[in-house]
């Protein structure tokens, strides 16, 4: 039974992983700002789920706030951190990149202080497949560049990497930083495409296709990343580089650090998301194809061969399973 720190953790990744955790008889403390960003009801019926769970402790505060975060530390000792509380989202960061700014490099900044003073076994945090920018090379490994973010939020995540390497290496952190590649399913963000195309389509309103379709992304599951986060939460970075580098690894040669994808390696084009949306809704989409958006990417496509490596061979959920669950979810919890 380990005591493990995550931040976000009324999110939609957190709470999942926070679920799994607990599940698993660890004792969990969870840390959420619940903002406004998208809907604070959701977020709120999420944590509630937690709360009903006897190891399930809670802190609702912002990152922001060092003292507080400071008290939290010293009160619940961590062996493992977590962090994956961040103002999310590549369009937001467009129109408010200096919330983005406070959330992500300062919140991020504190917990890497925290760890530092406290101390931890291994620190998680999550990084975004968005780090890989302008880069034209497929699939996309971890030791490939990622010198050309396309958007603020991408860069304040490739700080939040950089940042985690510093403190690392300075004060032998062992540090993973994870790249997740576009998560859906229950529970989902309202924000992210298929919860507002879902929403559209019911509502019978047109849902915004961009770059006219012509987008493909690796899918993730969010059972199947939060499988992953728990095995690498185990694969502790050891300050060895020649011992203990695997082939094409991303782990330091001068700190106990690793990054490491988490994507199913299978990217799938927007159109065939949106037909198996279609096909498990029953109704068809009204279409109203864009250009491409600023800060976004035509493709997504992860290496996933070091983390099959470091944890074993992962199971990933096929899209149109994962979709049928998230439709489920939605027509339950909105009671359709």
């Amino acid at each position: 039974m380990k005591k493990i720190l995550v931040t976000g953790s009324a999110g939609f990744i957190g709470f999942h992983l926070s679920k799994q955790l607990l599940q698993e008889n660890n004792i969990v403390h969870g840390i959420d700002s619940i903002t406004s960003y998208y809907d604070v009801k959701l977020k709120k019926s999420r944590n509630d789920i937690l709360l009903e769970k006897k190891n399930y402790s809670f802190s609702k505060t912002r990152l922001e706030d060092k003292e507080k975060l400071k008290n939290i530390f010293n009160d619940f000792r961590p062996h493992i951190i977590i962090h994956l509380a961040a103002q999310a989202g590549v369009r937001y960061s467009i129109s408010d990149p200096e919330s983005y700014l406070q959330s992500n490099l300062i919140g991020t900044f504190n917990i890497l202080e925290a760890s530092r003073q406290f101390g931890c076994e291994h620190l998680l945090l999550a990084s975004t497949s968005s780090v890989y920018g302008g880069n034209v090379e497929m699939p996309y490994r971890e030791i490939d560049p990622t010198d050309t973010p396309l958007s603020f939020y991408a860069a304040t995540k490739k700080s939040n990497e950089i940042m985690s390497h510093s403190y690392s290496h300075l004060f032998k952190i062992p540090t993973t930083c994870f790249r997740f590649f576009t998560v859906y399913g229950p529970w989902g963000r309202p924000d992210m495409a298929l919860f507002k195309f879902t929403s559209a389509i019911l509502n019978n309103s047109p849902i915004e296709i961009f770059n006219k379709g012509e987008m493909d992304r690796d899918f993730t599951y969010v059972d199947d990343l939060v499988d992953s986060i728990i095995k690498l939460s185990d694969v502790i970075p050891l300050n060895n580089f020649k011992m203990n580098k695997k082939e094409h690894d991303s782990l330091s040669m001068i700190a106990p650090w690793r990054v490491v994808n988490i994507g199913s390696a299978n990217p799938r084009n927007l159109m065939d998301f949106i037909d198996a949306l279609e096909k498990s809704l029953g109704l068809k989409a009204k279409k109203r194809f864009l250009g491409m958006q600023p800060g976004d990417v035509p493709k997504t496509f992860a290496d996933n061969s070091l983390l099959s490596e470091l944890v074993g061979i992962q199971k990933w959920t096929k899209l149109e399973i994962g979709i049928d669950n998230f439709v489920k979810w939605y027509r339950s919890y909105y009671k359709l």
